[in-house]
């Protein structure tokens, strides 16, 4: 499997691939609040606030919002902020600026947060949180808990609950196509060209195809390095 962590050259290729995910979708990355209701997006969300307020008052949201949903594990909204509030604990308790990786105990607060997430989603919000899912996104990284298919159900939900646009569904399809959903990948990037404006829809399916071989070669080039790393054959000999 691609994404297995355990070789040292697959954590580098879901790295090359996200960072040039992040470079040439960078106009309209969901992730820095294009769109969204949240100025600054995940950035602001995260790293704002914890210089002036530390942890503690992401510890009183967690403990807060855990009582709700303990009274009423319905409430759609107390999963929501549950979530959001356990990425930004996370974020700021458990993760290494030095490594650019969140530590066991960050992935642990990652972890807690996609199970809130989860739980959320399973109450079919009729809008899901736009704000919350881009924190999912960013969450389920390769930084993160490297899950390239929730996060890119995550940049799902986000466009359900912004709305359709040609850069939102280029990401999908980029992120479905890291997920190796090929099939989600095609469906998504031609949605992605049908919201495109018609003079530029030849130059946006040229590039979608650009990324996709890019991600081709990250994959030949990381099955590689493990093989190099494990002392096999990247072919699966010995």
């Amino acid at each position: 499997m691609l994404f297995d962590l355990r070789g040292r050259g697959r954590r580098r290729t879901v790295q090359v691939i996200y960072l040039g995910l992040a470079v040439l979708m960078g106009g309209g990355l969901v992730l820095f609040g294009i769109g969204g209701a949240t100025p600054g997006g995940l950035f602001d969300a995260v790293s704002g606030n914890s210089s002036s307020t530390g942890s503690s008052l992401y510890d009183k949201r967690v403990k807060t919002y855990t009582q709700q949903v303990a009274v009423n594990p319905k409430n759609e909204q107390a999963w929501a902020a549950l979530a959001k509030a356990r990425v930004q604990q996370a974020s700021v308790t458990g993760y290494s600026q030095a490594t650019g990786q969140y530590t066991t105990k960050g992935l642990a607060g990652l972890e807690n947060a996609s199970a809130a997430w989860k739980r959320y989603l399973a109450l079919n919000p009729n809008k899901p949180d736009d704000t919350v899912a881009s924190l999912m996104v960013a969450a389920y990284g390769s930084s993160g808990l490297n899950q390239p298919t929730d996060a890119a159900n995550a940049l799902a939900a986000v466009i359900a609950g912004r709305g359709p646009s040609a850069a939102l569904y280029t990401q999908l399809a980029i992120e479905r196509y890291v997920a190796g959903d090929t099939r989600g990948s095609l469906i998504a990037g031609r949605r992605a060209i049908e919201l495109t404006d018609p003079a530029k829809r030849v130059q946006a399916k040229a590039q979608l195809d650009i990324q996709r071989k890019q991600i081709d070669q990250a994959r030949v080039q990381g099955a590689t390095n493990q093989a190099t790393n494990t002392g096999t054959s990247p072919l699966g000999g010995g």
